[in-house]
């Protein structure tokens, strides 16, 4: 019985936190994702219009570590938003929801400058999303 209880702790303790990574009541859309190394290092996500218009982004990171230094959001119509990070994402982490300014907007490439905290030659993939 026991085992069952704690099971059941640890399933809705798993699900809590899988939650809080997605903001509530609104649809995350798969943007694109980076595979990022150890080194200052600039990348980009391509966004094709296609895809929709956005209110904010989120970044995920998987595997180890990343230190961001900013993100620069390019829309549509060619106007940038440029974000100051300068905070470090966890693996398994998320971003806050970075608001879009405006109204919806049509994202046509999310540029990012980081560093990498990969150890032992394992990777960080950095994951973006756009949250209607």
């Amino acid at each position: 019985m026991k085992t069952k209880t704690i099971l059941f702790v640890l399933l809705a303790l798993l699900l809590s936190s899988q939650a809080e990574a997605q903001p509530r009541n609104k649809k995350a859309v798969f943007l694109g994702e980076r595979l990022v190394n150890d080194r200052l290092d600039r990348d980009e996500v391509i966004v094709t219009g296609a895809r929709g218009d956005f209110k904010a982004i989120q970044i995920r990171v998987k595997g180890a570590s990343v230190d961001f230094h900013k993100v620069i959001i390019v829309y549509g119509n060619g106007q940038r938003q440029e974000v100051e990070m300068r905070h470090t994402i966890p693996a398994g982490g998320t971003s806050r929801a970075i608001d879009l300014v405006g109204d919806e907007r049509v994202i046509r490439k999310i540029e990012f400058w980081y560093d990498a905290n990969t150890i032992r030659g394992r990777k960080a993939v950095v994951r973006v999303f756009g949250i209607k």
